[in-house]
C-alpha cells in the first residue's frame, strides 16, 4: 500500500488571535472567540541564538563558541481595512498609558480549514501601527499593519489538543 503524499502546506490559510492574558480564562478555552482573521500577511516568525565566543589563553587553533540567548523579531501583521478597529484600539491603548501585553497564537490550516501547524507568543507589545496610503489615482485596497514585538516564540507541538479545547469551548 502506497503511503499519502504529504504536499508542502500552502501559505495563504493562517488565522491570527490575540488573547487577553489577563482574564481568567484558560488560554485554551479562550481561543475560539478571539479570532482576528483577514491578514494578508503575516511575518516576522523568527528566533536567532546569539553565539558567544570564548577565546581561551594558549589554544591558538580554535575560538570555543558557546551558545547565548535567543532573540525574536518582530511579528508583522497586514490586513486589508475593515470595520473592525480591534489593532488600532490595542496600539492606541498603550499611546494612553493603559495597554496591556497579549499572547498570540498564529495558525496554520490545510486545504480543509484543519489546524496543522501553530506558533504562540508571549507578551506581545503593539510597537508600530501602519495605516493606510490613499491615492486617488489608484484602484488598490487600503491596508493597515501592526508590528508586535514579543519575549518569546513556540512550536506549539500538539495543534490537536489546542483545537479539540476551542471547539469545546464554542460548544
Amino acid at each position: 500500500m502506497a503511503l499519502p503524499r504529504l504536499d508542502p502546506l500552502p501559505a495563504f490559510n493562517f488565522l491570527i488571535t490575540l488573547l487577553d492574558t489577563s482574564s481568567t480564562f484558560s488560554t485554551l478555552a479562550s481561543v475560539a472567540g478571539l479570532v482576528l482573521g483577514g491578514f494578508a500577511e503575516c511575518s516576522g516568525l523568527e528566533s536567532t541564538l546569539e553565539v558567544i565566543d570564548y577565546l581561551e589563553g594558549g589554544v591558538n587553533d580554535r575560538v570555543h563558541r558557546f551558545p547565548g540567548r535567543f532573540s525574536y523579531s518582530n511579528i508583522t501583521l497586514t490586513r486589508g481595512v475593515g470595520f473592525s478597529e480591534d489593532l488600532w484600539l490595542w496600539h492606541q491603548d498603550f499611546v494612553e498609558g493603559k495597554g496591556k501585553r497579549r499572547d498570540g497564537l498564529i495558525i496554520l490550516q490545510n486545504d480543509l480549514k484543519i489546524p496543522i501547524k501553530i506558533w504562540a507568543f508571549s507578551r506581545g507589545l503593539p510597537v508600530k501601527w501602519t495605516g493606510p496610503r490613499f491615492n486617488a489615482k489608484a484602484s488598490e485596497l487600503s491596508i493597515e499593519s501592526l508590528e508586535i514585538a514579543h519575549e518569546k516564540l513556540e512550536l506549539v507541538v500538539s495543534p490537536g489538543a489546542l483545537v479539540d479545547s476551542a471547539i469545546g469551548a464554542i460548544f
